[in-house]
């Protein structure tokens, strides 16, 4: 606790759900804060890795069919900032308006939010980049967000692929590899590493 009774950056911050969002510039009932938004393929564990970051098991429900957020949900984290998770890209199943649908909430958002101070960028470490994922960097540049990458599922690879795996995806990106951080959702690998690197971007 800090001097002012407040928790530690270090301290677990709670977390609830606010709203789910249907337009890129739908407002935010109450005092306004920072949003760090939480982005990735339909399947890269999006929710998981929210509660992770949060310590809460079931604050963002983890659906068992990729596609099903449909909408810009958001949530507190303390009062350092609101965290908003986007309906994840990539959907092979999603039809013409559904995609449709999802490039005028989701680059809206991502383009145009004032607010919008950083976004996690969720890879799943197992894979290389695909070209929804390039696709969706070249939009991030586009911002010149400050964008921290993090590679989920850290535990279904063997330790001896670790490190092999995050150099070929950061050379992918384009960042080096100790500016990514790598996670488990099932082991909670790097979760106070994901906690300091976002409340550095908030700060």
């Amino acid at each position: 606790m800090d001097a002012a009774g407040a928790p530690s950056p270090r301290g677990l911050l709670l977390s609830d759900y606010v709203l789910s969002m249907p337009r890129p510039d739908f407002p935010i009932p109450g005092p306004p804060r920072p949003e760090i938004a939480l982005a990735g393929r339909s399947n890269v564990g999006k929710s998981s890795l929210l509660n992770l970051l949060v310590g809460r098991k079931a604050l963002a429900r983890v659906s068992a069919t990729p596609g099903k957020t449909r909408a810009l949900n958001v949530f507190t984290w303390g009062e350092r900032c609101y965290l908003v998770d986007i309906p994840g890209y990539g959907w092979s199943r999603a039809g013409k308006a559904d995609r449709a649908a999802w490039r005028r909430l989701v680059v809206g958002y991502v383009r145009e939010r004032p607010t919008l101070a950083g976004l996690l960028w969720l890879l799943d470490i197992r894979r290389d980049p695909s070209p929804d994922d390039r696709a969706f960097g070249t939009l991030l540049q586009e911002r010149r967000l400050p964008v921290l990458p993090v590679l989920t599922k850290a535990d279904q690879i063997g330790r001896s692929h670790r490190a092999e795996r995050v150099a070929a995806i950061a050379q992918v990106l384009g960042c080096a590899p100790d500016e990514m951080v790598v996670t488990s959702t099932r082991t909670r690998e790097g979760q106070e590493a994901l906690r300091e690197a976002v409340l550095a971007l908030v700060d």
